[in-house]
C-alpha cells in the first residue's frame, strides 16, 4: 500500500532550520556556517573549522592559536578512565568503547552544571569532549589491543598529538598535515544519521554528553561512519587476491551479486561527485611511498572507481579516499571510525547548542499496518 505522507528513512523530509552547515547539490558545494568546505580545507585547518563551528566565526591565527592550547590543556583525561579501559573486555569493538568512555566521562561534571542548557555551558563542555575524545578514543583502542597507554603530549598541536598517542612517537609534518585535512574533511555534513541523533536527544533538554554518545552508537554502522573501514577491507582484499589484475573482475562479481560497494553513494549527491572525495582522492598519489603496496592500492583506488562509475553511474563519498589515506599514514583499521566521530564532536556539539537555543521536541508519528479489535 502506498501512503503519499510516508518518506521511508525520513528521505526528503526537513526536520530542521539551521544556520551551522548545508549540502547545496546544485552548486556541489558544502556550505558550514557561510564557507565553502573544500576552501576551508584547502586553506585553513581544524582548530579553525571546530572554532568556527562552536563559536560561529572564523578565528584569526592568534585566536585560533588560544584555541588549540585550551583544547591541549583539556586534554588529559581522570586516572580512573585508564583503569576502566583496562577493565574492558578484549571483545569490546573499539566505538562501542569510546561510546562507553564519552558516557562515563559525562561523571565528572557537576550534576547542575551538566544539565545546565545555556550557550556558554554548552559550549564549555563541548570544548572538553572534543579535546578528551582523541585520548579516550587511542587510549581505549591500545587498551583492548594490550598495549601501553600513551598519554597526551600538551607540547603539541592537536592533530600532531593525535597521531602521536597512537604511534607513540611524534608523527612526521606529512601525516600530520594528511590527518589534519581528514579531520576538517569530516568536521560537519549537515542532517546526517548520527547528527539527526544528536538533536534528537538534545530535543528532550538532556546533556550533550548523552547526546554525543548517541552519535557514537549511530556512527558505528556500516553504512554512516563504518563504511571507511569496509572500504579498506575491501582494498586489502582485492590486493590479496591478486591485486591490479583481479580488481575489475572482484567488483564486476560484487555487482552481479547485489553486494554494497563501501564507499559509494550518498542519499543526498545521489549521481554526483562528494566535493570532498573529489579533493582527497588527489593527495593518494603523493602519498603511496609510505607503503611499500601504496602504489598498487592506489591504482586499485582508481580501478574500482572507474568500474562503478561505468556500471552504476555512482561516484565515491569521503569515506573513500579517506580509507586508502588513513591506511597509508599507518592508521589501524580499528580506529578509523573512532577517527571519524572525534573529528565530527565540532559538528555535532554546534547541532546540540543550537537545538537547545530554540528547542522543540522531536516527536514523529506512524502509520500503523497491525491488527485491531483484537482481545485477550
Amino acid at each position: 500500500m502506498s501512503y503519499p505522507n510516508y518518506k521511508p528513512g525520513l528521505e526528503g523530509v526537513i526536520a530542521a532550520i539551521t544556520k551551522i552547515s548545508y549540502l547545496d547539490t546544485e552548486k556541489e558545494q558544502i556550505i558550514v556556517r557561510g564557507y565553502d568546505l573544500i576552501e576551508l580545507i584547502e586553506k585553513t585547518s581544524y582548530i579553525k573549522v571546530a572554532y568556527l563551528l562552536l563559536y560561529n566565526r572564523l578565528p584569526s591565527d592568534e585566536q585560533a592559536k588560544e584555541f588549540e592550547k585550551s583544547l591541549m590543556a583539556e586534554a588529559e583525561i581522570p586516572d580512573s578512565m585508564y583503569q576502566l579501559f583496562s577493565l574492558m573486555p578484549k571483545t569490546t569493538q573499539a566505538m562501542d568503547a569510546l561510546r562507553t568512555g564519552i558516557s562515563f566521562l559525562a561523571g565528572y561534571e557537576d550534576p547542575d552544571f551538566l544539565m545546565d542548557t545555556s550557550t556558554k555551558a554548552n559550549e564549555a563542555k563541548a570544548l572538553k569532549i572534543l579535546a578528551k575524545a582523541p585520548t579516550i578514543a587511542v587510549n581505549s583502542y591500545r587498551a583492548l589491543k594490550g598495549m601501553p597507554f600513551v598519554r597526551p603530549n600538551r607540547e603539541l598541536g592537536y592533530a600532531e598529538n593525535f597521531i602521536y598517542m597512537i604511534k607513540g612517537e611524534k608523527p612526521t609534518a606529512t601525516e600530520v598535515d594528511t590527518l589534519d585535512k581528514i579531520l576538517t574533511a569530516y568536521i560537519e555534513h549537515e542532517m546526517p544519521n548520527s547528527t539527526f541523533a544528536v538533536r534528537v536527544v538534545a530535543s528532550t533538554l538532556s546533556d550533550i554528553y548523552g547526546a554525543i554518545t548517541s552519535a557514537v552508537a549511530s556512527l558505528k554502522g556500516p553504512l554512516h561512519g563504518g563504511a571507511n573501514e569496509a572500504a579498506m577491507k575491501m582494498f586489502l582484499e582485492v590486493l590479496s587476491l591478486g591485486g591490479v589484475k583481479i580488481a575489475e573482475k572482484y567488483i564486476l562479481e560484487k555487482l552481479a551479486r547485489k553486494d554494497k560497494i563501501m564507499g559509494f553513494g550518498h542519499r543526498v549527491y545521489m549521481k554526483k561527485y562528494d566535493p570532498r572525495a573529489y579533493l582527497l582522492k588527489d593527495y593518494i598519489p603523493k602519498l603511496a611511498h609510505l607503503r611499500p603496496e601504496g602504489a598498487e592500492l592506489a591504482q586499485i583506488y582508481e580501478i574500482i572507481a572507474k568500474v562503478m562509475e561505468r556500471e552504476k553511474g555512482i561516484f565515491p563519498n569521503a569515506d573513500y579516499p579517506i580509507a586508502l589515506l588513513y591506511y597509508l599514514i599507518h592508521i589501524p583499521i580499528d580506529l578509523y571510525t573512532p577517527i571519524f566521530l572525534c573529528s565530527r564532536i565540532a559538528g555535532l556539539a554546534a547541532h546540540h547548542i543550537e537545538q537547545h537555543e530554540n528547542n522543540r521536541l522531536f516527536r514523529p508519528r506512524v502509520i500503523y499496518e497491525g491488527e485491531r479489535d483484537l482481545h485477550p
